[in-house]
């Protein structure tokens, strides 16, 4: 089993946390295969002209499962669990299908500097992170993937949702009297509430325009 840590690492340039609240549901999922028993892959879900596949599910279910009970946080049904993972594997596909289409790209350079930002701050060097990784059955490669496509991600979230945020200097004088902070404080706290605000405007307007066929639930 994969330790919470190394979960935790791998997924730590994710998106906000789902909002995922339940009990923890015993081991020994009746959705889990025999053991032995080797189950063919399948699409859980069509997003425009991509598609997801079950594996690709079952690996970011496990690694949010891991994630939640590292935060000590009760982990929900494995239905509602992987219900609501799959619902934000189906938002990023559409975000890096419209990166891909918008041209979008990540650089080795700016690549590397983050996946070795991510070991330092967990008190690795990047062959120490990359050894941690492996011992867990992850690999340096699929973290490198997960870390470029969030940061592409990013790129189009700071095109399409930060460049919608503008503030005035009215709004920001009033922070500061109400909340007694500094012009940056205010500025930066302004900015990050309208950001969130747009951001949830936002990702309901791409998951509207989608094509979207959800097939978690076929058997």
């Amino acid at each position: 089993m994969r330790s919470r840590r190394i979960a935790t690492l791998a997924l730590a340039l994710c998106l906000a946390s789902l909002p995922l609240a339940g009990q923890a549901q015993e081991a020994g999922s009746p959705d889990s295969p025999p053991q032995g028993r080797q189950t063919l892959d399948r699409i859980v879900a069509v997003v425009n002209d991509g598609a997801i596949m079950q594996s690709e599910l079952e690996e970011r279910v496990a690694q949010t499962r891991s994630q939640i009970a590292g935060q000590q946080q009760e982990v929900p049904p494995e239905g509602v669990l992987r219900e609501q993972v799959l619902d934000r594997m189906i938002v990023e596909e559409i975000q890096l299908q419209m990166a891909r289409d918008a041209n979008l790209s990540v650089d080795d350079t700016e690549l590397n500097g983050q996946v070795r930002t991510i070991a330092e701050n967990n008190g690795m060097t990047l062959d120490q992170f990359a050894d941690a990784l492996e011992a867990d059955g992850l690999s340096l490669s699929v973290v490198r993937d997960q870390v470029r496509r969030e940061l592409m991600m990013r790129q189009l979230q700071q095109r399409q949702v930060a460049s919608r945020v503008n503030i005035s200097e009215r709004e920001v004088d009033r922070f500061m009297e109400q909340q007694g902070a500094s012009r940056e404080q205010a500025r930066q706290a302004l900015f990050q509430r309208k950001v969130n605000a747009e951001m949830e405007e936002w990702v309901q307007e791409i998951r509207s325009r989608a094509f979207v066929d959800n097939r978690l639930a076929e058997r």
